[in-house]
Formats: structure tokens, sequence, C-alpha cells
């Protein structure tokens, strides 16, 4: 398939500056493509979307550095006006990137439909993996706009070239959210007795690029999503019933609904070959470039205070700082004395032999302490507090773990040896003041331990999840100089639209048009 054909999908958000016959006649005719094969097709999907999964230098630099990596608070910068609304080229970017990556399940879709019954028999689970990876990252980009045309879009093959029939309708955030979790819940069962084909999974694994075609990491991947997304919906009234019964099941059952439970079960893109495109090589500039990678004071501070494991793994003091002093730059403080801080180098950074500069940094979808930290707000909410408490410690241990196992893959040195960490660092770390499950009284104190524990662990890893849950939990607690030269003057509660959306898909982005405003909050923020 020429490259072109994924390229230009049903939402024609690529080249604001053609007119849409131009952008139809450009159009490859289906007719006249070559022939594809599902296992192809399926590959050719999966690595569609790498730069958004695999740490890139557009993504960080562009999408991540004046975004969302500052409204989290897991980086410290420099205030400037317009720091709270959303990079114009940033999120014209990952649209259109999403929505060619949609366009690329469309095609799989499209060949797998042609395909005779038993040939779609035999090859079943390229569609069920295919589908559980294209709602990972469905979930992330509703959860970054709201509603978005979803159901109808990337079918412009499909519908022979017809550029007319082929603009889609917005569909409601709460609707795909329910559409996703109801396909879940049937995949869920359907890998629970699944029995592919000896020939069928052979080519399979050799395909899968994220597990290896292991039906097993497919079940863990496809429950852990279903509980990250049945929490996220879990504060909604209308969707209560279902996460209670839901997550019940999951956890009741292991045995049927396995979750990711350990570090050597994440879910990631790994890295083996450095001279082939799946590496991090763009990580060091997307992160460092412009000062990307300053620490932040709130989560320097709450790392020092007690005695957090992590902190030199992900952290490395300033080039100007006395050795094993970490600084984090002050958020409420002026421009001008952020600035001179910065430029001083007494400011920590993140620690580039373990992030920026390890090309073999896997692309992160799921892994075991994020499962954990679900599963102990899951349990906190049951009132199973034994439970609750567990998961939580669990998850500190496989979050510090988790970042030592990182540097270990690692082919850079810059930061100096890692000092090792043990069980009795780890321990005091959990028995500390603000880390102490049984010093927290309340369920809303024992929450907000839940939530720093992903904001730390998350931090500018997983900066997507890092905002939903920030935003849904509103924990920590983080405080924000207020932009007064702008209409914007906090953090949004969402991103915009594309512009490319009004000009080219307008009948279908007039229906949302009067919620497409920063203020707008997720239907899942109702804290």
């Amino acid at each position: 398939m020429k490259k072109i054909l994924f390229m230009l999908v049903a939402l024609p958000v690529l080249y604001t500056s053609c007119k849409k016959s131009d952008f139809a006649d450009s159009y490859a005719d289906p007719s006249k493509i070559s022939v594809t094969t599902v296992e192809k097709q399926y590959t050719g999907f999966l690595n569609a979307n790498r730069d958004y999964v695999l740490p890139s230098y557009w993504n960080y630099f562009v999408v991540l550095r004046t975004s969302l990596n500052r409204w989290t608070q897991s980086v410290g910068w420099e205030n400037a006006l317009q720091q709270y609304i959303p990079p114009a080229s940033g999120v014209s970017d990952r649209w259109n990137n999403f929505f060619s990556f949609v366009a690329q399940f469309r095609e799989l879709e499209n060949v797998f439909n042609k395909q005779a019954a038993a040939d779609q028999a035999d090859r079943r689970i390229y569609m069920i993996t295919a589908l559980i990876y294209f709602y990972d990252h469905t979930e992330k980009v509703v959860d970054l706009h709201g509603g978005i045309p979803w159901a109808d879009a990337g079918k412009l093959s499909a519908n022979g070239g017809n550029y007319g029939k082929s603009l889609p309708k917005y569909d409601d955030a709460a609707a795909i959210y329910t559409k996703m979790l109801d396909d879940l819940k049937g995949f869920a069962d359907e890998l629970s007795t699944a029995n592919t084909k000896s020939g069928i999974l052979t080519g399979f694994k050799t395909q899968d690029i994220i597990n290896k075609g292991s039906i097993t990491a497919w079940q863990k991947y496809c429950n852990s999503l279903r509980l990250r997304m049945l929490t996220r919906v879990s504060g909604v009234a209308a969707f209560q019933a279902r996460v209670n019964a839901e997550i019940a099941a999951i956890v009741g059952n292991p045995a049927k609904y396995p979750v990711v439970s350990a570090n050597s079960e994440n879910i990631q893109i790994n890295v083996f070959n450095l001279s082939t495109d799946i590496n991090a090589k763009g990580f060091k500039s997307g992160l460092e470039d412009w000062n990307g990678n300053i620490a932040g004071k709130v989560m320097i501070d709450h790392m020092k205070t007690n005695g957090d494991p992590r902190l030199r793994a992900v952290f490395e003091p300033g080039a100007n700082a006395p050795a094993g002093v970490y600084n984090g730059l002050d958020q409420m403080s002026d421009a001008a004395t952020q600035n001179a801080l910065i430029a001083g180098g007494t400011i920590a950074i993140y620690n580039r032999s373990t992030l920026s500069r390890n090309q073999y940094f896997p692309g992160v979808l799921i892994n075991a302490a994020e499962v954990s930290f679900l599963l102990s707000e899951y349990y906190l909410n049951a009132n199973n507090m034994t439970a609750a408490k567990a998961a939580y410690v669990a998850g500190i241990k496989q979050s510090v773990e988790y970042y030592y196992l990182l540097r270990t893959v690692s082919n850079d040195n810059t930061s100096g040896t890692l000092i090792p960490t043990n069980d009795v660092e780890v321990n005091a770390y959990i028995a500390s003041p603000a880390v102490n499950w049984d010093l927290a009284l309340t369920n809303a104190a024992k929450l907000n331990l839940i939530g720093t524990q992903k904001w730390l662990h998350y931090n500018v890893i997983q900066p997507l999840e890092n905002w939903a849950e920030l935003r849904r939990l509103r924990a920590p607690v983080l405080n924000f100089p207020p932009d007064n030269s702008s209409v914007q003057t906090l953090p949004p509660s969402r991103w915009l639209y594309p512009a490319s959306e009004q000009t080219y898909n307008t009948d279908n982005y007039n229906t949302v048009k009067a919620a497409d405003k920063l203020t707008t909050k997720l239907f899942w923020d109702v804290r």
C-alpha cells in the first residue's frame, strides 16, 4: 500500500491550502491499489502511530513540552504568556496522526472483510488484538478532546474514494466509551477460550510487534485496559453499576480475566535493534531541548522529603548543583527568577541515562504499577481497606522496580552510575508520613495518596494518562500562576479541535462547535 493511502484519511485534516475537489481528485483509486494481506496490513496498522508510543522528538518537543508535561507539573518551566493554550501545531499533528492510524485500521477491516468466512475465522485473532490496540489509542484522543469523529471515520477507501460521503460525524464521548467497553468485555471472554491454529499463530508471532504473538499477554492488555477505562468513568452515575460489576468480575476471576501484575508482564513496544524504526533516538532532543526536562519543585520536594528511592533513578542534580542535591523549579516564582535559576544550572533535570538518552526506552502502553493503583482505587471505593492497601503498596514497589529496570536497558551513562535500591529503602519510603497508608484517616486522604503515586509514577513517561487522572481525581492538588494576559488563565479542561475541522468537516464540526471550548469538561470529569 502506498503511504498516501493512509495519510489521506476520511477527515480532510492535512492540507488546509487545498480545495475539496483537489483533495478528492488526488486520492488513489481504490480499485487500482495493490493486493495486500491481513497479516501485512496488521503490522502496518500497529506501526502507524509508533511516534506517539515510542518517545519521539516531535511528540515530546512540539506536543508535550508546552502542554501536558507542564499542566501536570511533571516539569518546571519559565512562566510565559499564553502558557495554558494547547499548541496548535501539536494538536493538529496529533489529530492527523490518529486519523491516519484510523484509516490504517479501516484498511485492515476492508482486507479482513473480503476474506472467505473460513479465513476470517482463522484470522480472528488479528482483528481482536487490533481492536484492543485501536481502543487504547481512541481512549487517549477522546480524553484530550471529548467527542470525536469515530464510527464513520477513515472510510474513504471503503466508500470508493467518495469524498463527500466520507466526511464523518462526531460521536459522543460517553457513547464511544460504552462501545469500547462493550467490545472489550466480549474480547476478554473470547480470548479466554481462544484456540488459534498453530500455522496462524506462527505468522501472528511474526507480525505482532507488541506482544510477540502471546495470547496471554493480549488477555492481560485487554483486561488491564478495561480496568483503566472503567476506572476513568467510575464517577459518572450512568456507568457506576457497570463499573462495579465488571471490575468485580475481573478481580474475582483472574484465570479468566488476567491483568498485568508484574513488570515482566508490562505491555510495551520493546526496542531490540537501533537500526530499525523501532527506537527511542528522538527522546533526547524531544525532552532535553529548550529546557523541556527541568524538574518541578512540588515533585522534587515530595520525593526528597519522603526518601523516594525513585529520585536518583528519575532525576539527576543540575550541572552546577552540589553532588546529590536535587532542587526543583518553583512554578509560582516570577519568570525572571526562574530564568536565572535555570541558567545557573542548579535545578535538577530528568535523568538522561534512565530516560532521554536511553535509546532502548520502550513504548509504554500499560504497566504493573498503573494496574495496581487502579485496583487500589477500586478496593478503596468498595471499602476493602486490606486489599486497597496491599494494591497501593504493591504499586509503589512495582514503580520503584520499573524505573531501575529501565536503567538496565539503557545504552547511556551520561548521568553516572545509578546506586541500586533495596527493600530497606523502599519500605522506609512506604512508611514515611506523606506516603504511609495507615496515617491517612479518611477515604479522601487515601484517594489522594493513590492519586499522588500515580502522578509520581506517570510523570513524563505516560503524560496522557497523567493529565487524565489529574483532572479526574484532582490529586495531588497543584497550584498554577494565573496568566492574566489570556482568556485562559489556568490549565484547560480539554484540547480544542484543530482548525482544519472547521474548514473541511464544517457541517459535522458545527454540531459540536458550542462545546469546543478549553473550559468544557470531559464527561468523566465530575469532581
